[in-house]
């Protein structure tokens, strides 16, 4: 597995940014922390054969057979943090792409010995497309992503069609996709996309796939007034911002593809 290999006596020096969170002392992220340079090259016939690709993240844990979650966005890993504590049969794979955050999160499960919790330092939407096998996921996290409002870059929000078809083929069979946000534009956005997503009719790429709708329900790692818990949020309740939330649950009578 991954977080036996070279990153097992590797401290992490993460490039200068703003946040400040290490200190200026190196992050140390043996076993927790995992970088692209971990996974193995894309296959030439990548298009043809994309399995080639597929890397099982429940192989980096010493459980790899219990459930697993995965969030896209982690951050300073509050939420895997809180959360995972509670679920300590769940194995937590957090993608973090600010190289301090990521590092910050590794670090602090190291530290805390949070045992079912890995971070990857990695485009999520590109290891969602490419590199996880199909149905694998119990439930899929995406809380306070990027809004990128202005709209020459919508194309770059984690909400796509696409990301949806691939969310829908590496969610297991009654898993969850949990999304959440603070931004009524990008939230405009998803409703439409949902909309459509979630019509019994809806087809993509010729094949049958729908989610179903169900309001948000709350983690318990969550407290009083919170929806989820992440360092996000509780700076928006500070400010005032509302939130939007969903769940989408992939049925069970529907196979991945």
């Amino acid at each position: 597995s991954l977080s036996t290999g070279p990153l097992g006596s590797f401290r992490y020096n993460p490039r200068p940014m703003s946040f400040g969170l290490s200190r200026g002392k190196p992050l140390d992220i043996s076993t927790y922390g995992l970088t692209g340079e971990d996974l193995p090259a894309l296959p030439d016939d990548l298009l043809q054969n994309p399995e080639k690709a597929w890397v099982d993240p429940r192989q980096w844990f010493e459980h790899p057979d219990r459930p697993f979650e995965l969030e896209i966005g982690s951050g300073k890993g509050t939420f895997l943090a809180q959360q995972a504590g509670l679920q300590p049969e769940t194995n937590f794979l957090g993608i973090e792409w600010a190289r301090e955050f990521f590092a910050y999160a590794a670090d602090r499960m190291r530290r805390n010995r949070i045992e079912n919790v890995r971070m990857l330092h990695f485009d999520a939407s590109e290891f969602v497309r490419w590199r996880v096998p199909t149905g694998i996921v119990k439930v899929l996290h995406l809380y306070f992503a990027d809004p990128w409002p202005k709209p020459r870059h919508h194309k770059r929000r984690m909400v796509q069609d696409q990301f949806l078809a691939e969310a829908f083929r590496i969610i297991e069979p009654g898993g969850e996709l949990r999304i959440v946000t603070d931004h009524a534009d990008y939230w405009a956005w998803m409703e439409e996309h949902f909309a459509r997503w979630c019509d019994p009719a809806h087809q993509w790429q010729g094949k049958p796939m729908h989610y179903e709708r169900h309001d948000f329900e709350r983690p318990a790692s969550a407290g009083e007034g919170e929806v989820v818990g992440t360092n996000f949020e509780r700076k928006y309740i500070a400010e005032g911002r509302t939130f939007n939330a969903a769940i989408l649950v992939r049925p069970d009578d529907k196979d991945p593809a």
